[in-house]
Formats: structure tokens, sequence, C-alpha cells
């Protein structure tokens, strides 16, 4: 199913987008044997802790997305290890060469979590935000994310909300008392990489 165009915004008052995408591709390519290492360049925004998702689309379809729930790295080695690993998506046959110079590359920068203070069922579904939260579910020590562009696919809190237990291995009917939620918005830039518009 295609994938909806994400939002692009500036996060600071230097520009990551660019260098995320460039750090995306050169690090696929390295993987396929196709260039070089990627050099992550001298911007010390790119050594700050962040978490990111990289989404690969080809022909319009979705053919990977890997990302980070959590801040544990630096932004320019997030981006590398998550671009190598959509490149892999066991959900999907494995990038190829033929395949990755057709590939658009999505990178999402996520915000700081904000958790969500819910009584029952019910009043998590009152509080999302449809077409701008990414929603986080943690059950125990295992949780799960849906980005905001996933709304354009689930358009409904519950089914949102149905699509993140079915993730999380979670019983669609079990309700989620004792669980934790959070809430995050996204900067995305997506580039084809000048390949001419069809």
């Amino acid at each position: 199913m295609p994938l909806a165009q994400p939002r692009t915004e500036a996060i600071s008052d230097t520009d990551l987008g660019p260098q995320l995408l460039r750090l995306a591709r050169e690090a696929i390519a390295h993987h396929l044997g196709l260039g070089p290492a990627p050099a992550p360049g001298d911007d010390p925004a790119l050594d700050e802790r962040g978490a990111t998702f990289v989404t690969l689309i080809v022909a319009g379809e979705l053919r990977g997305s890997v990302g980070s729930m959590r801040r544990s790295r630096s932004l320019a080695a997030d981006v590398v290890a998550n671009a190598i690993a959509a490149s892999q998506d066991p959900r999907f046959p494995a990038l190829d060469a033929a395949a990755f110079a057709q590939a658009e590359i999505e990178v999402s920068l996520l915000d700081e979590p904000e958790f969500i203070d819910f009584a029952d069922e019910a009043d998590l579904l009152r509080q999302l935000r449809p077409q701008q939260d990414g929603v986080m579910l943690f059950a125990g020590c295992r949780g799960v994310t849906l980005l905001p562009h996933m709304w354009t696919r689930l358009p409904r809190p519950e089914l949102f909300l149905a699509a993140l237990k079915e993730k999380a291995g979670i019983p669609l009917e079990r309700p989620v008392d004792g669980l934790m939620a959070a809430r995050y918005g996204v900067s995305s830039w997506r580039t084809n990489d000048g390949k001419p518009a069809s």
C-alpha cells in the first residue's frame, strides 16, 4: 500500500534532513558493496543521541522500515544502523542493487516521547490524536510503535490501537489496563534522489 508523504519541518537551525538521508543512502550502498562507508561529517548535531526510523519505498510500496524507540546512540550511528537493518527487513525480500536504484528513503526523527496517563482503553483512545501522534505501547519490557504516517492506513484510534496490540503480540480483547503508552511527534524527510518524476 502506498505511503503518505511525510510532513517536513526544521528541527533546529541546522537542517539535518539532507544529512540524514545521505547517511542512510551511503550506509545501504556500502552494505551492498556499491560505495564507501558512510562519512557523518562534522555537524555536532549528528553526535547527539537520537532515535530514528528509516523506511524504504520501492515503486510506491513499503520495502522495509526499522527504527529505534530510545535515544541510545549518536544520531549518525542510529541512522546508519537502521538504514542497513531496513534494507534487510525480514518481512520483505532483502534489498538488492536493482531495487536500491529505485528506492526512495524516508528518515523520521522521533521527538522525546510523552507518556500518556489513562484510566482505561476508552480514555486512551480519546487522547490519541489522529494524523499527529506516533504511539508507543509497552507491555512489560517489550515495546512497539507505529509512526504517525500509519494513520493514513489506520484512520481511527481503535484501529491504530488494535494494530499496536497485534504488533506487540497482545490479544485484541485484552484491555490496556496495566500497559503503558506514550506519544511522540516526528520530523520526516523523504527523497527520490533525483529520479525523474513519473
